[in-house]
């Protein structure tokens, strides 16, 4: 079993930066893809970004597209998402995923293990 903990998470202003961190451990692998995924009250949770096991490849939300990066660290098992010129509607709880396949971020979301999640507030 894979735990994984958010961190980051914080309340700033439109147009500022909010870097989130996520540490995984327990039954990890390098191997496993890892993800964003962040939800507005009321709603699914909705995906954000992919990263592949390696960081070769990255997948992001068209919301997020440009001023979102997301980065690995497999010698941390840790895996982060630079965000930037935030916006109020990215405010949400945002959340951690780990899953075995890179190409199942493109089509399905409730899939692996997730962490507790980080509440991001921007405000206007």
């Amino acid at each position: 079993q894979v735990q994984l903990v958010e961190s980051g998470g914080g309340w700033v202003q439109a147009g500022g930066s909010l870097r989130l961190s996520c540490a995984a451990s327990g039954r990890t692998s390098s191997s496993y893809a890892m993800g964003w995924f962040r939800q507005f009250p009321g709603k699914e949770r909705e995906f954000v970004a992919a990263i592949s096991w390696s960081g070769g490849s990255t997948y992001y939300a068209d919301s997020v597209k440009g001023r979102f990066t997301i980065s690995r660290d497999n010698a941390k098992n840790t895996v982060y998402l630079q965000m930037n010129s935030l916006k109020p509607e990215d405010t949400a709880v945002y959340y951690c995923n780990t899953r075995p396949s890179y190409s199942s971020y493109f089509r399905t979301a409730d899939s692996g293990s997730w962490g507790q999640g980080t509440q991001v507030t921007v405000s206007s």
